[in-house]
C-alpha cells in the first residue's frame, strides 16, 4: 500500500499504524520509496483497509536510557528493538515479542537488542570454539563441528529435516537455544514444540513462530527477532545453539516483498536485494567479539534449506552454502532405504573438520569414506551381477563393511549418540578386516 503525506519523518524500516475503516490499527512497515511516496506493507490481514484511509507514524514507542542514547545515537524511536532477558527461556512468541503460549507477557529486560544490527567486526570477533557433540552419530563422524560454526541442512520435503532439527535441539550442550519456524504449516509447531523438543528441551529454548499464513514482513521479521535473541545470550558470553527452519521460507518473504517494490526478478524470480540480505543474517551468527576478561559467547548454527526438485544448484540453496562453514545433505534415496537421519555422508562437508578430528581420527573417516564410495560406485554392478567377487580386492572390502558402516549411520530420533562412542564403534568395523597397509 502506498502512504501519502508522512514520507518526510519516515526512513525504510519506520513502523507506522494503518486505520481501518473500522477503526483499528494495522501495524505496517516502510519497504521503499516511490516517486516521494511512502510503499508500505502490513504486518497483519489487510481486510478493511481502503483508498482514503489515515495513517499515523509511531512516536515514543520504547524508554531508552542515557547509556542507550549514547552508545546508539542513530536509534529511532520507532526502531524495533527487544528488551530481552533470561525470563524468555521456555517461551513461545511472534516476530513481533507478542507471547503466542498463553503464559503472560514476557519479562522485561534492563537493556535493549537491536532487530537488526550488523556483525561484530571481522578483525575483533572471536576465533572458533572447541568442538561440540552434536549427538546424532552420522554428524559427529563426518560432519563434526566447532563451537560457533555455521551449517545448512539441505534436502528436499519430507526427508526429515525436522526430526533432525528436534535432534540437534536436545542433544547438544549449550546454555540456550533459539528456533526460528517460519513459514512451516501450522499443525507442525506443536508436533516440533511437544514431542520433537520435549518438556526438558523447551525450558532452555526460545521459540520464534511465523506460520505460513502470515504476511512477508512477519516471516522476515522471524528471522531477525530469532537471531537478535540468539546475540542477546551470545553477549552474555553463553553458547547458543541457533535453529531456522527454514531459511528457504525466508528469501521467499523477501521476494515478495522486493516484487512488491518494482524490483525486476534475476534468478529464477528471485530480486537481487534477496541476495544481498541473506549475508547480513547468515553473518551475525558465530562467535561474537572477543572479550579481555572472559571467554566469548558463541552462536551455533543450522539453517535448514527446502531444495525445490531435488535441484541443489538452485539460486538460493547455491548461495547459502556458499556463505557457510558446511552443509549436510539429506538425500531422498537413502531415505527411501529407511535409514534415518537421511544424511548423505559422501556428499557432506565441514570446512573446519581439520580442526575437529584429532589424527587418528582424521585417517579413519577417510578410510570410511573411501569404502562407502566404493561401494556406491559398484553398487549398480553388483545388482547386476556384473562383478565377480574376488576380482579386486578393495571392492570385495567395501562390499563386506559398507552396510556395517551404513547400519552404525542408522539412529532413532530418541537415541542420543557421543564422539568417543561412534568413532570407537567405527574403529571397530573398520580395524576388524582392514590392512592399514593397503590404503583403505
Amino acid at each position: 500500500m502506498d502512504v501519502a503525506g508522512l514520507s518526510a519523518h519516515m526512513t525504510i524500516g519506520t513502523r507506522l499504524h494503518l486505520y481501518r475503516r473500522d477503526g483499528l490499527p494495522v501495524l505496517s512497515e516502510v519497504i521503499g520509496f516511490i516517486d516521494g511516496v511512502a510503499r508500505v506493507m502490513p504486518f497483519d490481514q489487510t481486510q478493511a483497509l481502503g483508498p482514503g484511509g489515515t495513517a499515523s507514524y509511531l512516536t515514543e514507542r520504547i524508554n531508552l536510557t542515557d547509556a542507550d542514547r549514547a552508545a546508539h545515537p542513530s536509534l529511532r524511536p520507532s526502531g524495533p528493538a527487544l528488551s530481552i532477558s533470561v525470563g524468555w527461556l521456555g517461551r513461545i512468541i511472534d516476530p513481533l515479542a507478542n507471547p503466542l503460549d498463553g503464559l503472560g507477557p514476557l519479562p522485561v529486560g534492563d537493556t535493549w537488542q537491536f532487530v537488526r544490527t550488523a556483525p561484530p567486526l571481522a578483525t575483533q570477533r572471536a576465533r572458533l570454539g572447541a568442538r561440540v557433540d552434536l549427538g546424532v552419530r552420522a554428524l559427529n563422524l563426518f560432519v563434526p563441528c566447532c563451537a560457533g560454526q555455521r551449517l545448512g541442512l539441505f534436502a528436499g520435503a519430507g526427508v526429515g529435516k525436522s526430526t533432525l532439527l528436534s535432534m540437534l535441539a536436545r542433544y547438544v550442550q549449550c546454555d540456550v537455544t533459539v528456533i526460528a519456524l517460519i513459514g512451516e504449516r501450522g499443525r507442525e509447531v506443536r508436533e516440533f514444540i511437544e514431542e520433537g523438543l520435549g518438556k526438558t528441551g523447551l525450558e532452555r529454548a526460545v521459540i520464534v513462530v511465523a506460520t505460513s499464513d502470515t504476511s512477508p514482513v512477519m516471516r522476515r521479521e522471524a528471522a531477525y527477532t530469532a537471531m537478535a535473541i540468539a546475540e542477546y545470550f551470545r553477549n552474555q558470553g553463553q553458547s547458543v545453539l541457533f535453529l531456522m527452519d527454514s531459511i528457504t521460507r525466508f528469501c521467499t518473504a523477501l521476494r515478495e516483498i522486493g516484487l512488491a517494490m518494482g524490483e525486476l526478478p534475476a534468478a529464477r524470480g528471485y530480486p537481487p536485494s534477496v541476495f544481498a540480505e541473506l549475508p547480513r543474517l547468515i553473518e551475525r551468527a558465530g562467535p561474537g567479539k572477543q572479550q579481555p576478561d572472559r571467554p566469548p559467547g558463541t552462536v551455533l548454527a543450522f539453517f535448514t534449506v527446502l531444495v525445490d526438485g531435488n535441484d541443489f544448484t538452485e539460486p538460493v540453496a547455491d548461495a547459502v552454502r556458499s556463505l557457510l562453514d558446511g552443509h549436510v545433505i539429506l538425500d531422498n534415496h537413502i531415505a527411501d532405504r529407511g535409514r534415518y537421519p537421511a544424511v548423505d555422508v559422501l556428499r557432506s562437508l565441514s570446512r573446519l573438520a581439520h580442526q575437529c578430528y584429532t589424527p587418528e581420527e582424521g585417517n579413519l573417516v577417510k578410510r570410511a569414506r573411501v569404502i562407502l564410495s566404493t561401494y556406491e560406485e559398484m553398487r549398480d554392478l553388483v545388482r547386476l551381477g556384473a562383478y565377480r567377487p574376488g576380482a579386486n580386492e578393495e571392492v570385495d572390502l567395501s562390499l563386506r563393511l559398507a552396510p556395517q558402516i551404513e547400519n552404525l549411520l542408522q539412529q532413532r530420533p530418541d537415541e542420543q549418540s557421543s564422539i568417543a562412542e561412534d568413532f570407537e564403534k567405527l574403529r571397530s568395523i573398520i580395524e576388524q578386516d582392514c590392512n592399514p597397509g593397503s590404503g583403505i
